[in-house]
């Protein structure tokens, strides 16, 4: 069969690539075509475009490449046409996602499916109506998701967590010491404080300075390490790293990097769930210019208490959100010391971790959700 998928970003390109491996284990004849990333090409397949010609955040971002991201969707709506695939597989990346779809439905005949759902359940609720219209099957990687669907009767497959099965197939592969990470990384001996600072742009800018000041302080005992992520030059972090800062940055090593982590610092998004599984103790950091507007919008526009997936699973809080006005280089340095230092507060929440990663359930959510995928199709 022909499978056609949307990715958005770098996780997508991760997630997508996994169930492209479990859809080749089900349909020995399968045939990809797909916006996605490195990953995804070295599945196999016909690579129309790469993710990062899509990736705009922000709203200035966005409205400055709003004829890049018309002419980006035209382009895909017409190749999705004319290739006539068997299915339509769109993961997360929303905004883009979801107007493909009413376009696919409205022309076409082709069942279009989602993979990792778009979090609706955070805000713009009213997007509900468009998933029941477009949206043939949905499949949720977050337990909680299930209740959300069912208060609007929408049903759904709940097939697990990718993240539990990259991260579970990584462990199995990588079994390296602490001594060889730093060795080919040219880095000391000192424990690692590991900066996530996200995937895009606009997102390092916002957040690494302040994360970088709030945990320079602790380089007496602790290195500073730097997750580089897989689309950005070192030429653009430097611009942030202040002169006699003492931070190493590692591209494209983010897994190797938490498994030899004492703890880190996490813009929040899938990372803080990533941080979790690898046991790291975490503070979720994510900034904004516009603090005290996305404050006041996260305590009544918000249909949910927390913005990291850590809590959202949890159901409460097991790692400290550092949010708009709150995310300050005094509230992450405290908090830094307090994970650090205090072996209580530190073992505690090691414990709820363990207690998300029941809840997640066992890996396999690729395999799930390609057999479910496959014999949906061949009805």
């Amino acid at each position: 069969m022909k499978y056609y998928l949307i990715v958005g970003e770098a996780s997508g390109d991760l997630h997508a690539s996994n169930l492209m491996k479990a859809l080749k284990e089900k349909d020995s004849e399968a045939e990809f075509r797909f916006f996605g990333g490195d990953l995804m090409l070295a599945v196999g397949g016909t690579r129309v475009k790469h993710y990062k010609e899509l990736a705009y955040m922000g709203f200035i971002p966005v409205l400055m490449h709003l004829r890049t991201i018309f002419k980006n969707m035209d382009v895909c709506e017409q190749d999705i046409l004319l290739w006539q695939p068997d299915v339509l597989i769109l993961v997360d990346y929303p905004g883009f996602n979801l107007d493909v779809a009413r376009y696919i439905k409205k022309h076409s005949s082709i069942p279009v499916y989602y993979y990792i759902s778009p979090k609706i359940w955070a805000w713009k609720e009213w997007r509900i109506k468009r998933i029941k219209r477009d949206i043939d099957e949905m499949f949720s990687i977050l337990p909680f998701e299930i209740d959300f669907y069912k208060k609007h009767n929408y049903p759904i497959h709940y097939i697990g967590n990718p993240c539990v099965d990259a991260i579970d197939t990584f462990k199995a592969h990588h079994l390296e010491t602490f001594d060889s990470f730093i060795k080919e990384n040219g880095l000391t001996d000192k424990p690692i404080i590991a900066l996530l600072a996200g995937s895009r742009k606009q997102e390092i800018k916002d957040n690494l300075p302040v994360m970088i000041e709030a945990a320079s302080v602790y380089t007496d005992k602790y290195q500073l390490v730097l997750a580089g992520a897989p689309s950005i030059e070192d030429s653009y972090y430097s611009q942030y790293i202040k002169v006699g800062v003492r931070l190493k940055i590692v591209h494209n090593q983010t897994y190797r990097l938490l498994q030899q982590s004492k703890a880190a610092l996490v813009t929040s998004g899938t990372a803080t769930l990533e941080t979790c599984l690898f046991h790291v103790p975490q503070v979720v950091c994510y900034y904004t210019p516009l603090g005290k507007i996305i404050a006041f919008l996260k305590r009544h526009v918000l249909s949910v208490q927390f913005i990291s997936l850590v809590n959202l699973i949890a159901n409460k809080e097991v790692v400290k959100e550092l949010v708009a006005d709150k995310m300050t280089v005094g509230n992450i340095r405290s908090e830094l010391c307090t994970i650090l230092n205090d072996k209580n507060y530190r073992q505690n929440m090691l414990n709820e971790y363990d207690n998300i990663i029941r809840i997640l359930g066992e890996p396999g959510a690729s395999r799930k959700a390609a057999q479910q995928m496959v014999a949906l199709l061949r009805k």
